[in-house]
């Protein structure tokens, strides 16, 4: 049994370096040395920017081909609700993936699963390239997302083992830094991509991504699971894992805060393409600037709620951010309503995006802290409850449109169903009143 803190969150962490001891700090406190600490600066940017590229692969496959959702409405002569389930294939793939990947990393470590996870990545981007219909298209998006599922999952359980406490707050904060702004600017990327090529060299361009990372991954990135623990993962069930995470309140309401705060984003962008495209009729580049935009607000929101969360707790952040999040989606539908504007929605999608940021990192460093001793597998039920309720969730957007055309109202009122579970989530489940600062 792991021992835990005057907060009540696990402060001990794991790796492969060395075994992190308690030291005196000048004012009489006593602080753990972490196993990230030992790194030098420009070996720490290395690792950072390594796992940020391994973390961007997955929403840059999701996202990428945001903007040719009318392309392949037409080519295919398919519906919007149809092409629209490509991307909830790409998510339940993603929720498959890090389910194999998480808990096979604890046990095997983290190189291997990641290697594998991303060829397969890499062989479904080129199928899906030259996928013949729509149906052979959704199959290889399908193993698409479980292939870059291991990118994620793995960079965030590498991070729990170097770092934790606040130290893992602002290094979680930087990867979900690279999980926000992703989405948002991928469809400005696959914007302009589809100003000189069509949308099938949208997945050649996936490909050559897969092909990098697979090589820097390969020569730079090192094995931080020591052996010893690989050993002791390999004796206990994967069930018995599932218990330990599951069976902890607080990791379980910042679970279900992180997978409704994902599946109100999701459920944006999912209905994006169309709802600016087609419903207020801006071209391609057009639409790729407002997720231009949206991207500064989750800047802002990740760098400030690193530094209040550990100065103050994450559950705290998280009271005012997944209040936040209702405000501007419930601000959504009524500033459409007054004003027949794009940026109507644009303005109050910023706060929403914004919320969003300060959101991500405080709920990932509640649940990943207090769980040293099997982080690949909880950042994989992690980033399996974002993918998998995303990928439920945000097509009831088109189902809930009026005819074939999704509104402002109709993409909102998802956003803010999610914004009230999440709510529901912090103050019935995690209660932050019961948990102290950050060690």
């Amino acid at each position: 049994m792991m021992p835990t803190t005057s907060t009540g969150l696990i402060a001990v962490p794991t790796g492969a370096i060395t075994v992190p001891r308690p030291v005196s700090s000048a004012t009489g406190e006593i602080s753990i040395v972490q196993k990230g600490d030992q790194l030098s600066r420009t070996r720490l940017f290395w690792y950072v920017l390594l796992l940020g590229a391994l973390t961007a692969l997955g929403p840059f496959t999701v996202d990428l081909y945001l903007p040719a959702f009318p392309l392949l409405e037409r080519d295919f002569s398919a519906t919007a609700a149809a092409i629209q389930l490509t991307l909830t294939g790409t998510m339940l793939g993603f929720a498959i993936g890090q389910l194999i990947v998480g808990p096979l990393s604890d046990a095997v470590g983290r190189r291997v699963p990641l290697l594998v996870a991303t060829s397969l990545h890499l062989l479904a981007s080129v199928a899906a390239a030259f996928a013949p219909n729509l149906e052979s298209l959704s199959v290889m998006r399908v193993l698409m997302g479980i292939g870059a599922a291991g990118g994620g999952v793995v960079a965030m359980a590498m991070v729990r083992d170097l770092f934790g406490g606040r130290r893992l707050v602002i290094m979680l904060s930087r990867l979900a830094l690279v999980t926000g702004v992703a989405p948002v600017i991928a469809p400005l990327i696959g914007s302009m991509l589809l100003e000189v090529m069509e949308w099938r060299g949208i997945f050649i361009v996936l490909a050559c991504y897969g092909v990098v990372i697979l090589i820097f991954a390969t020569l730079a990135l090192p094995e931080t699971r020591p052996k010893h623990e690989r050993v002791r993962a390999q004796n206990i069930s994967v069930a018995h894992r599932y218990r330990i995470v599951f069976s902890d309140r607080v990791y379980v309401g910042a679970l279900v805060i992180g997978a409704m705060t994902f599946s109100g984003l999701f459920s944006y962008l999912s209905a994006s393409s169309f709802l600016f495209q087609t419903t207020y009729g801006l071209s391609t580049m057009q639409y790729g600037l407002v997720f231009a935009v949206n991207s500064v607000g989750l800047i802002i929101g990740n760098q400030i709620a690193a530094r209040l969360a550990a100065r103050y707790g994450p559950q705290w952040v998280l009271a005012g951010s997944t209040t936040g999040l209702l405000l501007a989606a419930i601000a959504i539908p009524v500033s459409a309503h007054f004003s027949d504007s794009v940026w109507a929605v644009i303005v109050p999608l910023f706060f929403f995006m914004s919320a969003c940021g300060f959101t991500f990192p405080c709920a990932q460093v509640l649940a990943l802290d207090r769980h040293p001793e099997a982080a690949g597998t909880a950042a994989s039920v992690i980033g399996a409850a974002n993918n998998g309720m995303a990928g439920v969730i945000s097509p009831l957007v088109g189902a809930h449109s009026a005819g074939s055309v999704i509104t402002a109202g109709s993409m909102a009122s998802i956003m803010i169903g999610c914004s009230v579970l999440g709510i529901a989530a912090l103050w019935l489940i995690v209660r932050p009143r019961t948990l102290g600062q950050l060690s």
